[in-house]
Formats: C-alpha cells, structure tokens, sequence
C-alpha cells in the first residue's frame, strides 16, 4: 500500500502503524467470536492435572458375595438363570481369568477397596479396620476428594461392628452393615418379607434419586448373597419370587466332587472346617441338590436387581454416563475336592465373575472375553483411571481400562501372588503363584509345610498333584523363586 499523493513521509509511518495495529484488534476480536464457540462445544481433551478435564463418568461398583467365576450364564452355566448379568457381559467386556488375591472376604474387600496384596493392607481378621492414613487412599476415599458423590450399600467386610460404623462419615450416604449384614435373608419380624438382596436394591435406587448429571456418583453396593446365613436351617434362603427356579432340574457336580478326590486332600484340609461345612450342604445327593440349587437362585436375585438398576438408571437419564463393575469377593466350592466355602489356593475358591460394562465403548468393543489375569486387586486402579485420578504409589494393583480400548495392553502381568494367612484352628493358611499354566502353593506352619503342585492345561481340575509323582525340570524351582519374589514384591 501506498501513501496517497502529497502525504508527508512522516505521517505516513504514523497512519501505516495506527493501521496495523487496527487490523490486529480486529482479527484478534473476530478470532475470539468464531473460535471461542467452538472451543466451548469441542470435547473436553485428557488433562495431566490430579483430575482429568475429560467428562468424569458415575460409577457403580456391584460385589458379591461367595460368587463362584462359572456361577453365571454368561459364562457357560447351562443351569443359572441371569439375563441381566449376561446382557451386561454382551453389551461390556467379561475376564474369564479373574482372580482374587486372598480368598476370604475381610482380606479379599480390603483388597478391593485399597488396591493392595493383603501384605499390604495388613487385614488379616474380622477385627482391624483400615486406618484414617489407609482409608485416604481408597477408591472411595480419593473419589470423594475429588468431588464425587460417594455411597455404599450392603456388606462392608473390614473391620468389627465399630471400625464399620465409624465408615459413616466417609460417605455421602451410607446403608452399610457390619458383619454379614444379617443372620437371615429374609427378616421373620417383617411382615413383608422382603429378601435382603431386594432391600439392598431398594437402598441403591434410594441413592440414584439423589443423584443429578451435575455431580459424578460412585456407589458400591454390595450384596451378601449369595453366601450362606452359617447355621441356618436354610442357609441359602431365596427370595419367594425365584422358589420355583430349578424345581424340576437335576443339576450336575463337577468331576472333582467325589470322595476320592477329597481322599487326595492332605489331612489338614481333610480335617478343616471347610469339610465340616460340605458334610450339611453336600454330605447327600438331597442336600447337594437343594445347596445348589438355593444357591442358584440366590444369584438370580442379585441379576434382578441389576436389572432395577440399569432400568433406574436409564429412567434418570444416566445410563449413558454410567459405567458398571460387577464382580464378587472370592469364589466358593460347590463340593469340588470334598468340599464347601473358600479359603484354600485352588481355582474353585480364588477365581470370580468380572464385568467391565462402559456405556461409552464403540460397538467393536462390545461384548469381549478378556484372557488376561486380572485382579481384585485392580478394581481400584480401574475405577480411579476412569475418573481421571492418579493411582497412588502404594497401590499395587493396575487399571483395566485398556482392556476395553482400541487397544489391548501390550505388556501384562503373566503371574500373581495367592496368600492366606488369617489365623484359625480349623481353615490352614497358605500362599502360593499362579500363573497362567501353573497352580503352585505351600501349606504353611502351624501345619507341616507341604507343597502342591498343578498343570492347569492337562489338569485343570487340579485332581493329580506333581509334588507326589513326575514333574517337567526346572518348574518346580522356576516357582519357588518367583514365590519369593513375589511375596517380597507385596509386602
């Protein structure tokens, strides 16, 4: 551009500055009208800050209790009846290989709130609670700090009465019990005779109507079913609704379930209470039917009120903003070995039902079966991953979420540490690895100390113990080394 004719040189530089500086206000003012907008509408972008900038999603968590891995539909009971537990694997991403780390539900929940090897977290009895140091770096804890609304139902598991009730102001709203959260499923005052497992549901729904689209939630709600009311005379008591499920079926027993496997079970297991136990629930083919079969329909009442939930969810407008974890606190034997209940390091007692359901997952993501061994001691890290919080350092579990990416990890834990130390004269304690052919573990003192091991691609079943005949060379040294290094690892 020139100056017009006649202009004083000075003058122009004068008028070329004004101009210039003219242009740029201008552009700056339309830059900010037509791109501010669209930052406004643009999705919120991942963020390194202590909580995520991206849309933080509600959160419910859904534990059983004594649910065995195979106690679903989904995965590939022919008997069971959970429509809406197996519409949840279908829609979401199921681990066949999921793990508790300690299978007894004071260490086992312990490990699902903090993240940690009972080693660790140190709760080894019905006793102790979590410290105020601990409890700061659970989920629950860390989701509250960062804004969450933060609920739990049902059985809480760690600690005495005390320790339990003194969980109340860790929450926003608080329906937790203390010990099995009752001695009856159905309470015989209540004219109503409304099942446990529905008033929990009940509870649940109560804190879903005080939940918005403004503030993100985390409720856990955790079932005590299906475990037995101990020393009931109908110790799987079901909900009236589900007494004619499996009248007519003959429901079958894993090979495993004879008395010559229980022959094979060292004397200290033969002796224990969970034989005890197997004597009133499966000591005749009548008493196993009905165990089973009560059982069964326990877990048929929890899939119900799953299915209130996702409908209450969806009736509020969260569905979509909702991602769901269902899972138990260990597994159970249903007369495998001789026996009943948990305790012991084999697959029937550690190994659980885990469903990672995220509303937000593409169509190509839906419905998988993940081989990886993941965890109780996961959920945390996972839960906290989703909400966008870094997962502490003493945590030592690892996030699932990138099991229900695009993309599959592309290094992931090939073993894990199986420890049982709670101190009873009748249940003996253990610790062993598991890794993802070999079953290895010691009986510990104040039992001879014994090893057993398992090849679980030619046994899974866990019937022929190698310690007592050939083993390949070098397994059995390659796992009493990395025991060592892995109970160090947990500590």
């Amino acid at each position: 551009m020139t100056p017009p004719t006649g202009t004083p040189p000075g003058a122009w530089v004068g008028l070329s500055a004004a101009w210039r500086l003219a242009a740029a206000w201008i552009g700056l003012l339309l830059a900010i009208e037509v791109l501010l907008p669209l930052a406004l509408a643009a999705p919120d972008r991942p963020s390194t800050s202590a909580v995520s900038a991206a849309p933080r999603p509600n959160l419910l968590v859904v534990v059983t209790d004594d649910q065995r891995f195979d106690a679903l539909g989904c995965a590939g009971n022919r008997y069971i009846r959970t429509p809406e537990i197996d519409r949840l694997a279908r829609e979401g991403v199921r681990f066949r290989n999921a793990f508790v780390t300690t299978p007894i539900c004071c260490a086992s929940r312990a490990s699902l709130l903090t993240g940690q090897y009972a080693r660790r977290h140190g709760i080894e009895d019905f006793v102790r609670g979590l410290s105020p140091t601990q409890w700061a770096e659970t989920y629950p804890g860390l989701l509250r700090r960062a804004g969450y609304r933060v609920g739990f139902v049902g059985k809480f598991g760690v600690g005495d009465a005390a320790a339990i009730e003194r969980r109340t102001h860790d929450f926003d709203f608080w329906r937790g019990r203390p010990g099995q959260a009752g001695t009856r499923f159905i309470d015989p005052s209540d004219p109503s005779r409304r099942h446990m497992t529905a008033r929990m549901g009940d509870e649940a729904i109560e804190f879903l109507s005080g939940c918005s689209n403004g503030v993100p939630f985390c409720l856990s709600i955790s079932f005590n079913a299906p475990h037995a009311r101990d020393g009931q005379d109908r110790e799987f008591e079901p909900d009236r609704r589900d007494e004619s499920l499996y009248a007519l079926d003959r429901l079958s027993f894993p090979a495993s379930a004879t008395e010559a496997d229980f022959d094979r079970m060292v004397p200290w297991v033969r002796d224990s209470e969970a034989r005890r136990r197997w004597k009133s629930r499966f000591g005749t083919d009548a008493l196993a039917q009905a165990t089973l079969k009560d059982y069964y329909r326990l877990v048929t009442g929890i899939d119900r009120e799953v299915g209130r939930l996702r409908e209450e969810l969806g009736r509020r407008g969260l569905a979509d903003s909702t991602v769901l974890v269902f899972t138990s606190d260990n597994g159970w034997f249903a007369g495998e070995h001789g026996l009943a209940d948990k305790w012991f390091p084999y697959e029937e007692s550690i190994r659980v039902p885990l469903i990672l359901f995220d509303p937000r997952l593409p169509a190509s993501r839906r419905g998988r079966v993940v081989d990886a061994l993941a965890l109780n001691i996961d959920l945390a890290p996972t839960l906290l991953e989703w909400a966008g919080i870094p997962q502490p350092d003493r945590m030592q579990g690892r996030s699932l979420v990138p099991w229900t990416g695009r993309r599959s990890p592309t290094s992931w834990r090939t073993d894990f540490l199986v420890e049982h130390r709670f101190q009873h004269a009748s249940i003996p304690s253990s610790e062993g690895v598991r890794d993802l052919r070999w079953s290895y573990f010691q009986w510990l003192s104040p039992n001879p100390e014994r090893d057993e091991l398992y090849d679980l691609v030619r046994d899974p079943l866990q019937r022929r113990d190698l310690m007592l005949g050939d083993r390949p060379p070098g397994v059995l040294e390659r796992l009493r080394i990395r025991l060592r290094e892995l109970t160090a690892e947990a500590r």
